[in-house]
């Protein structure tokens, strides 16, 4: 058993949701992940229900495979036993704003000038060219200024925002693939580099995958956005005991669907022949699925789709996400015993590798839990900054 980035030490700074999730993902593939925090400790370890005192529901999977050092940047001890990590490090991460960490005397010249070959991969809300650059930056706000609040406008009246952070985890994936990327170049080369992830600027980047549409071009040849995506009768339908997602997609596939419903009329109507012709026309499609879906059950749709090759699946709320059989006959999770002697349920990662299976190595960390056992690989035990 390999671990694809064994001997790869990440010192992470980063709190909350991204940087952490950026450095699980290197964690999960073998880095040696140093968890740097404040005496106070990440403020996700506050949250509720616990584990113990300072390991929340949220942490536990967040913040496996990394070990935790207290340090206290603040003062000299906390400054030199950085310093002395960084000198054994190949990254460096953080989601601080520039000005914070070049207060903190840590922004790329200073840990470039101990260790020349560093990898820097800074986490900010907005590229530090822009305007916006001293602004700070949460998921939601990131959500309205992206442009992913506004698309609920025209579907339910007003802006919303999506039931979860998901600017702060599409930008932690951002800034992990950012590392891999550099990681490669290192070892090629031998160079390191600063790496900025702007949260911002990726989620713009996201969103507009599908929904550039006719501002892709100058001048525009339309508005932006993805008509599909933006009808407003785009939905999880309501079946005779429950919810389904029915998504008639290749033309076949609505040429089965028109029979199975008995609209033959439909079948011919050039409107709804051909990918291109369903552009337009999706909320009528869409208002006809709602309107016989509610004739049949859950398990009735499933059968027909599959049938079809038609893509089906009933809504599965979350508290029922762990009795999915598929979940269940891929071991997605397992329940391990925390060395504080509770249980919980763990989440593997999803990613399969051939020649290097996904373990544990270690459990989310207590606050400070390896500090010791740091500060005695690098010889500062006595100097303890705590």
């Amino acid at each position: 058993m390999t671990d694809i980035l064994s001997g790869v030490r990440v010192v992470d700074l980063s709190t909350v949701i991204m940087g952490p999730f950026a450095s699980r993902i290197l964690g999960d593939l073998g880095a040696d992940i140093i968890k740097v925090e404040s005496p106070v400790g990440d403020s996700v370890r506050a949250h509720r229900p616990h584990l113990t005192k300072n390991i929340s529901g949220m942490f536990l999977n967040l913040n496996r495979n990394k070990r935790s050092i207290v340090l206290d940047l603040k003062t000299n001890d906390g400054k030199r036993a950085l310093e002395r990590l960084l000198e054994t490090a190949d990254v460096v991460m953080h989601n601080l704003r520039a000005p914070v960490m070049k207060r903190l005397g840590f922004d790329y010249e200073r840990c470039r000038s101990i260790k020349p070959d560093i990898i820097y991969c800074a986490g900010y809300g907005f590229g530090a060219d822009g305007p916006y650059a001293a602004k700070p930056a949460y998921d939601d706000m990131i959500q309205a200024a992206s442009g992913f609040a506004a698309l609920s406008e025209e579907l339910t009246g007003a802006p919303a925002y999506a039931p979860s952070v998901i600017c702060d985890k599409i930008v932690g994936q951002a800034m992990a693939n950012a590392i891999l990327a550099a990681l490669v170049h290192k070892f090629r080369t031998g160079e390191g580099q600063a790496i900025e992830v702007p949260m911002f600027e990726v989620s713009v980047d996201f969103n507009l995958i599908e929904h550039f549409g006719g501002a892709s071009f100058d001048p525009p040849r339309g508005k932006p956005g993805y008509p599909r995506i933006r009808s407003a009768e785009r939905r999880p339908f309501k079946t005779a005991d429950g919810y389904a997602c029915i998504l008639p997609y290749s033309d076949q596939n609505w040429q089965d669907f028109f029979i199975f419903t008995g609209r033959a009329d439909l079948q011919v109507d050039p409107r709804f022949r051909t990918i291109e012709t369903r552009q337009e026309h999706f909320g009528e499609l869409y208002a006809h699925i709602r309107t016989e879906a509610v004739r049949y059950t859950n398990e009735k749709w499933i059968a027909f789709c599959e049938g079809a090759d038609i893509p089906c699946m009933p809504v599965i709320a979350l508290e029922h996400i762990f009795d999915d059989p598929h979940v269940q006959a891929v071991k997605l999770f397992a329940t391990l015993e925390h060395p504080s002697g509770d249980s919980y349920r763990s989440i593997r990662s999803p990613i399969g590798f051939s020649h290097s299976p996904f373990r544990i190595r270690y459990h989310a960390p207590e606050l400070g839990e390896h500090t010791d056992e740091i500060l005695k690989e690098l010889d500062l035990l006595r100097e303890s900054p705590q």
